[in-house]
């Protein structure tokens, strides 16, 4: 391998030759050697990162000419479209487990974009910290991408695809219109339940989550970029903060503000916590639509066997025509990792002290991976499993009238001490509830015919 000689502040240090990043990032390599090729720093945050370096040159360029100048901000702008567009990834390889501000990740993107910017303009034109960094601190960059990061997956991956599970949940509630099955409390029979407004429930929860996610961009779109290295601003002009927040909010098509007190934004992670909270409620609802799913699809016949889902693949090694509800496995590991992942993130958040929190990779890393898989988790669901599930009417049915707790209908008319006899009876001697009800003579067969419809119990 070819390599040259880079410098910075510490003095010269091999790097690979055919890599852009510079002496700071190839330290970084060589000191953090944890989670190397694996848990690498998430491409969002890479993403996020080329869009702050661009918005903020071309803050600098509108408030101090002089030293971003025309030249200057024209090889920035080409050299962050290319991290933007992701084509220089490979270009950052540094792992999460590196300094808890991010600075060494901050200093990759400023070697990365003044090397390649370098490159297009064919001459040494850029210096990493003083044009590439100008205004700006890790401290404050790095929680401002955190949040651009996590506000575009977020709105792009998370929402859409809840969004599009919805809509599969409202066709199956119009398809199932009609169908009456038993309900089930605590595991046990219950009263009956349309089936179309079982479904309603999974639906409601989830559009319900889609309004706290949707919560959580207001305090996402607060950005500490302009807030440097403690909060104070130093080295940043006075309206960079507002200038490069609006050029963010144009680059990322989202809206983005400049954070009214950056002490609180670099210290503190309360937004991700409460972002982090609204996709945790989302995995939970998944966790139980899921459930549920498997539960009445369990059998074929020697389960609920109230549903049928898609058959995607052989279940078993050894048991020919096996089929596993595995799309509701997926989703269910997912919100495990997603439950543990809020642990990892409140953790973090926790750890601030004086004017910086040094927890912000593992913090970022756990949020993303959170919001990656379960938007991609919600996908795989919805398109080989929800879309395709059917009732079993004639086992719905079935489990409807021999349900015990039918008798419900009876407590009007003969009170639920005797109901309670009849179920009793009935489950005791295993007689229908009509045959119990007849034989303690508390009604007669047209009386109990009269007021005994399960199909009007919803």
């Amino acid at each position: 391998m070819e390599y040259r000689i880079e410098h910075d502040s510490m003095g010269e240090i091999r790097v690979p030759a055919d890599r852009l990043w510079g002496a700071q990032t190839q330290r970084s390599i060589e000191n953090f050697q944890i989670g190397v090729g694996i848990e690498t720093m998430p491409s969002e945050i890479i993403h996020a990162f080329g869009i702050l370096k661009k918005a903020a040159a071309m803050a600098n360029a509108a408030i101090v000419p002089s030293r971003m100048t025309e030249e200057k901000l024209k090889a920035i702008t080409a050299a962050c479209d290319e991290v933007i567009s992701g084509s220089l990834n490979d270009h950052f390889p540094l792992v999460v487990w590196q300094t808890g501000s991010g600075t060494q990740s901050n200093m990759n993107a400023n070697e990365v974009i003044a090397n390649r910017g370098n490159q297009i303009a064919g001459k040494t034109l850029l210096h990493p910290n003083d044009d590439v960094n100008m205004s700006q601190s890790s401290n404050d960059t790095f929680p401002a991408a955190m949040h651009i990061a996590a506000s575009l997956i977020i709105k792009k991956k998370l929402i859409p695809a809840s969004e599009a599970l919805v809509r599969t949940l409202k066709r199956l509630e119009k398809e199932n219109l009609g169908i009456v099955k038993s309900g089930r409390t605590h595991l046990q029979d219950a009263t009956p339940i349309a089936f179309s407004q079982e479904i309603s429930g999974w639906r409601s929860s989830l559009e319900r989550d889609i309004e706290l996610l949707k919560t959580s961009l207001k305090g996402l779109g607060e950005l500490a970029l302009g807030g440097t290295a403690v909060g104070t601003g130093l080295n940043a002009p006075a309206g960079f903060a507002e200038e490069a927040a609006k050029n963010i909010s144009i680059l990322a098509e989202q809206a983005f503000v400049s954070a009214p007190n950056k002490f609180h934004s670099l210290t503190s992670k309360d937004e991700i916590v409460f972002a982090h909270g609204a996709i945790k409620a989302l995995a939970c609802d998944m966790m139980k639509i899921a459930n549920d799913v498997r539960w009445l699809a369990s059998g074929p016949r020697l389960g609920l066997g109230e549903i049928t889902i898609p058959a995607n693949e052989p279940g078993s090694s050894i048991m020919p025509g096996k089929v596993n509800p595995t799309q509701c496995e997926a989703v269910t590991m997912v919100a495990v990792q997603v439950m543990g992942n809020d642990v990892a993130v409140g953790m973090a958040a926790s750890q601030g002290n004086f004017e910086l929190n040094v927890f912000m990779p593992v913090c970022a890393y756990n949020f993303l991976q959170s919001a990656r898989l379960l938007s991609e988790a919600i996908v795989s669901f919805d398109m080989n499993c929800a879309s395709g599930i059917m009732a079993n009417k004639e086992k719905m049915k079935s489990n409807l009238y021999n349900s015990l707790m039918l008798v419900t209908a009876l407590n009007p008319y003969i009170g639920y001490e005797n109901a309670a006899k009849v179920a009793k009876k009935a489950y005791a001697e295993n007689l229908s509830l009509k045959e119990a009800c007849l034989e303690l003579g508390f009604m007669t067969s047209d009386e109990f015919d009269k007021v005994f419809k399960p199909e009007q119990m919803i």
